[in-house]
């Protein structure tokens, strides 16, 4: 064996006993040692291997497999711009936390900097958005690196997942290799045990993030506050919204929770983000205290309320670092935290306030419901429709902009099949590889029905993610695209606020005409354009095999009206209800 090989083989042993199972390989010449010793552990089962032929994608892919599992999923690309092109998807997974591996060849560093091919210096590419970098050194044919090669394994994994006190991220392993690059016949022995520990063990033992006191500000149990409103954002880890949602059930707390998380949404209160734009209701039933857990990025009205001066706003966090835009927390609880406060705040909710906040979301979807019903074509028809028809334990992979706004505040958690997860690229929020994403999601989760909803932008800008390679593992994914030709949550924004301009379609607007049924066509990707509702009620309902796009046609025009006339609705609604 030679010592590239060596080194690649090692590495994937000791990932794989760390619990690796899912590993992404952009194909190339210098990685081809990685790429050889992934292939064999494939071949005997140890992981499956999924190939993209793009790096942004390959990215991606990795991120939204383990955006669900919370389980590393390493990336192995080539050197020079494949390893640039993992840019995007390293700053969403550092501002989500979610675990990534990046494994990069690299040329040996006596080839840098002068005029080698495919050499730049990778040392450091990612700058402080990765929570760990590490260069391997070249690999020689010599003892004692087996061990050493294990151990930095071992800690890409523990930094990774933010093992023991810290928060999950991307961990940069770059990797020099010399030629030979390919498996070789007459090498000599290799001159030490390339084995690991005995019985599957780890090199390195990783201990329990939970089992460690976390160094963040906290105070004691989370205090019984009769007025609390809890509000659920986006959360490393699905598994967690159910947790702090436990909490407020116990307490009799009312919740407002963005579209993210796994968790029995009857809890939530419906269409809560509408409440806040009756003003009147709200001043009139505000609460003492508003307990964050995620980070919050959908509702200006959001941050309206945690600013509010007679509001106290409280963060509970499962990292070392907590979101705090607006710098008005003023305590922050360590997650172990919750499970330590159900005794103390059992039932202590303020009744009649409690009561009022679940009477208000009950009034809004009684009143908003036929609004958005009546609205169809539209992106919040299309997105309450995906909402309530799917089947439970789907998961749902909600793209940026007007689509997951459109979810937020269309939907009615009360009608949502019970154990759906739906997560979203919200760590920088960008379009960039959500269709990727959504295959990610989709791999993790084999078995259970799962669905996309995005923009046509946000579709375009990923459309290379629907090059599944022949052989490759095919997820059943159906995406649903919303196409209104163009950006049209810019007409909802700031620009859109004296129409649709000339100067706005050209600068905000950006149509682009393009037919994806063309797009899909030379992909290999199954199509159909939805132009009824009850249509795309029983697709959601009945998904099919593979991957398939559903594209429903709206207008561009008359969105940021929509979205007033449901505002007024619902603050209508509360006022006569009084």
């Amino acid at each position: 064996m030679n010592p590239s090989l060596a080194l690649a083989t090692v590495v994937v042993d000791e990932l794989i006993r760390h619990g690796v199972r899912d590993v992404v390989l952009a194909p190339g010449s210098r990685s081809a040692p990685l790429a050889y010793a992934v292939d064999a552990a494939a071949r005997e089962g140890r992981l499956r291997l999924h190939v993209r032929v793009d790096e942004r994608s390959a990215g991606y892919l990795a991120l939204g497999m383990a955006k669900v599992t919370r389980v590393p999923v390493p990336v192995i690309t080539t050197s020079g711009t494949a390893v640039a092109n993992l840019h995007p998807s390293v700053l969403e997974a550092a501002h989500a936390s979610v675990p990534m591996l990046l494994l990069t060849a690299d040329r040996p560093p006596d080839l840098r900097g002068v005029g080698a091919n495919q050499a730049t210096d990778q040392v450091g590419v990612f700058g402080g958005a990765t929570r760990w970098f590490h260069e391997f050194g070249v690999p020689e044919r010599r003892v004692g690196q087996n061990g050493m090669w294990r151990s930095i394994v071992g800690r890409a994994v523990a930094e990774s997942t933010g093992m023991p006190a810290g928060d999950a991220g991307p961990v940069h392993l770059n990797v020099p290799l010399r030629e030979p690059l390919v498996p070789t016949e007459d090498e000599p022995e290799w001159p030490e045990s390339l084995d690991g520990r005995p019985r599957g063990e780890t090199w390195l033992s990783l201990r329990n993030p939970l089992s460690h006191k976390q160094s963040v500000v906290s105070g004691p149990v989370i205090a019984p506050v009769p007025r609390t409103l809890v509000v659920l954002g986006d959360l490393p880890d699905p598994a967690q919204a159910a947790q702090l949602s436990a909490l407020a059930d116990a307490a009799g707390w009312p919740v407002m929770a963005e579209p993210f998380g796994q968790y029995h949404r009857g809890r939530a209160t419906p269409h809560g983000a509408l409440i806040l734009r009756a003003e009147d209701w709200l001043a009139a039933h505000l609460p003492e205290r508003v307990l964050v857990g995620g980070r919050l990025t959908l509702d200006r009205r959001v941050a309206a309320l945690l600013r509010h001066p007679d509001v106290e706003v409280e963060i509970v966090t499962p990292g070392t670092s907590w979101p705090d835009p607006g710098h008005v927390v003023s305590r922050v609880h360590r997650w172990e935290d919750i499970e330590r406060s159900h005794t103390a705040v059992s039932s202590c909710v303020d009744r009649a306030w409690g009561a009022a906040w679940r009477t208000a979301g009950g009034v809004i979807g009684r009143a908003v419901g036929p609004v958005v019903e009546a609205s169809w074509p539209s992106g919040p028809a299309v997105a309450r429709t995906i909402a309530h028809a799917m089947p439970e334990n789907s998961g749902l992979y909600v793209g940026p902009s007007n689509a997951v706004r459109d979810l937020d505040l269309s939907r009615d958690p009360h009608l949502i099949a019970k154990g759906v997860v739906s997560v979203g690229n919200r760590g920088l929020a960008g379009i960039d590889g959500v269709v990727s994403s959504a295959i990610g999601m989709a791999l993790s989760r084999p078995g259970a029905p799962a669905y996309a909803l995005m923009g046509d932008l946000t579709f375009l800008h990923d459309v290379n993610g629907l090059l599944v390679g022949e052989g490759e593992t095919r997820p059943d994914l159906t995406i649903v695209l919303v196409n209104d030709d163009g950006g049209g949550i810019f007409g909802t924004l700031e620009p859109g606020q004296k129409g649709l301009s000339e100067p706005f379609e050209r600068i905000f607007g950006t149509p682009t005409g393009v037919d994806f049924e063309q797009v899909c066509a030379a992909r290999g990707v199954p199509y159909e354009l939805v132009g009824d509702q009850a249509t795309l009620k029983e697709r959601i309902a009945n998904p099919g095999k593979g991957i398939r796009v559903l594209e429903v046609k709206v207008p561009r025009t008359g969105q940021r009206e929509l979205l007033e006339l449901m505002g007024r609705t619902a603050a209508d609604a509360l006022k006569d209800s009084a």
